[in-house]
């Protein structure tokens, strides 16, 4: 499935636990139709510690499905729908 959502776009989450939050793509996952949308879907995680890292309680961005998103129009901010490659 080829998503017209990129790395660097603005979009907005339409379902979900933060429907209605926006934020900017960090990361596409294409084989997995996921995305990584800046400061939407944080969840706790534990970590061990490392020599490179601390250890504790670490809140992270989860992947959130392309099927949840939609594009944020530049003009007015609202969810916009995208041409499908049907």
């Amino acid at each position: 499935m080829a998503a017209k959502i990129k790395k660097g776009d603005k979009v907005i989450v339409l379902n979900g636990r933060d429907k209605g939050r926006s934020g900017e793509v960090i990361e596409m996952r294409p084989a997995e139709a996921r995305a990584l949308v800046r400061g939407v879907n944080i969840v706790k995680r534990h970590q061990k510690q490392s020599g490179a890292q601390e250890g504790g309680i670490i809140s992270k961005e989860a992947p959130v499905h392309v099927s949840n998103l939609a594009l944020a129009d530049p003009k007015d901010g609202k969810p916009t729908r995208v041409a499908s490659n049907l």
